[in-house]
């Protein structure tokens, strides 16, 4: 079913009150926070940073930080 044949069928407010609803809701949070800390590398990896810094400032793990990093031209 479409969001909107599942919205008309519960309602909004109904819908938003369901389990599938919130933890389809905090996933995309999750999401988003881990996309914004991925796109905050280059920038810290330009002040000097080190991958290893960077990882436990972001709390991410080692091989996310190096993966970015050798995806990233130099002087960026």
């Amino acid at each position: 079913m479409s969001r909107e044949e599942i919205e008309a069928m519960f309602g909004l407010s109904e819908l938003k009150q369901t389990r599938v609803y919130q933890e389809g809701e905090e996933e995309g949070k999750q999401k988003g926070r881990v996309e914004a800390k991925l796109e905050a590398i280059p920038r810290l990896l330009a002040l000097g940073l080190t991958v290893e810094q960077i990882a436990q400032a972001l709390d991410l793990d080692v091989a996310q930080v190096q993966q970015v990093a050798q995806q990233t031209p130099p002087n960026q």
